[in-house]
């Protein structure tokens, strides 16, 4: 766990900290091997890049980055933008829900660092010779 989080969720608002330990838990469960931190100033979570962060707010608890997962079928009525979800304090989470969601998401992280490298696109000869390289034989010979 990381002190900075601690930190983060002692001084959010005594309404929220239920749902920020929660999220919290639910996220370390999906991504035990997550690196935990404080990035734009909220909780943020890394596993192969950008997994979700997660925030407080006067009156909900945001969860953000989930990219296209926020489709997941029972969490349409939390959402309020595209990988921005909004849990409000006087209710209970969704767990079940927020958990197959993170699920998701690791399992799509872990897809992006299995793709090879060398699936992308190698720079053209052109571009290389703009940027001071040769590509002409001729050039090359001495």
């Amino acid at each position: 766990m990381n002190k900075e989080v601690d930190e983060y969720i002692a001084a959010a608002p005594r309404a929220a900290q239920p749902h920020l330990r929660r999220l919290r838990r639910l996220v370390k469960t999906a991504a035990p091997e997550a690196t935990e931190r404080i990035s734009y100033g909220m909780p943020y979570y890394d596993l192969h890049g950008r997994l979700v962060y997660f925030a407080a707010h006067k009156n909900h608890v945001g969860l953000y980055a989930l990219g296209e997962t926020y489709k997941s079928a029972g969490m349409e009525r939390y959402v309020t933008g595209k990988g921005t979800l909004q849990f409000r304090f006087d209710e209970p989470l969704p767990e079940p829900e927020i958990a197959a969601l993170l699920a998701k998401r690791v399992s799509e992280n872990e897809a992006k660092a299995t793709t090879p490298a060398g699936a992308r696109r190698a720079p053209s000869t052109r571009s290389a010779s703009r940027a001071g390289g040769s590509s002409s034989r001729r050039a090359s010979r001495s």
